[in-house]
């Protein structure tokens, strides 16, 4: 498959000057979700509430009234995949103890909403996609909605990125049945990995890797359910 990398924007911040895509209605829900999320206490950063209630859901998913935009549920978003729902991704962003400084690695850019709150708390997103019509579709919404700091790439999240490893941060938005060992080979020292591992008809749970010194440190943050990742090489 023919890969391709997205180049910066120059557009302006996409939070800075709200307009007609990004209407009242749909910042109060989103301001609304935000804080139903908030009120549970998984998490912890502040910086991660603030990011979603600056990305606009509502134009990472085509077609879908703005209420149901700003569910607390995953959508389709075609080609048989899902935007997760905001919980999780509040979650697994929080996880990942972003400072503002790291480079990110994201397997699976999806419709790009994760890409997008990422590069709200990230110097840089690196997201892969294997469906091309889907990457290139969310590189375009990236782009025309000034996310300048967030480079797409189609291919096979199970290869990683080589070329511009390694990453302070990685994420996974489908889940394997082993986390691919290259993406722990192209995590930095001291980096973390936040995955779901298991089956799509089993049981999925949310994993919070640490490197430390070539160690890889595991920690259970709870049961989910995924859309699978497409089978690759041997995993850890």
């Amino acid at each position: 498959m023919a890969s391709q990398a997205s180049s910066p924007s120059s557009s302006a911040d996409p939070a800075s000057s709200p307009d007609e895509r990004d209407p009242s209605e749909a910042r109060r829900l989103r301001l609304n979700l935000v804080s139903q999320i908030a009120a549970r206490r998984e998490v912890r950063s502040e910086r991660v509430l603030q990011a979603l209630r600056d990305v606009p859901r509502h134009l990472f998913v085509d077609g879908v009234a703005l209420e149901l935009a700003y569910s607390d549920r995953p959508l389709p978003i075609g080609d048989e995949q899902t935007i997760s729902q905001p919980t999780i991704v509040a979650i697994m962003t929080d996880a990942l103890e972003l400072t503002g400084l790291e480079r990110v690695l994201e397997i699976g850019t999806g419709s790009g909403y994760q890409a997008a709150i990422l590069s709200r708390l990230a110097r840089e997103v690196y997201s892969m996609e294997l469906l091309e019509g889907l990457g290139h579709r969310a590189q375009q919404r990236l782009s025309k909605l000034g996310y300048g700091n967030v480079y797409v790439h189609i291919g096979n999240g199970y290869g990683g990125w080589p070329d511009q490893a390694p990453f302070d941060r990685i994420v996974l938005t489908a889940a394997p049945t082993q986390v691919p060992r290259i993406l722990f080979d192209e995590l930095s020292d001291r980096g973390i990995l936040v995955a779901p591992v298991g089956t799509q008809h089993g049981d999925q749970m949310l994993y919070r890797f640490r490197k430390r010194a070539g160690a890889i440190e595991k920690e259970n943050l709870g049961g989910v359910r995924f859309v699978p990742m497409v089978t690759g090489t041997q995993g850890l």
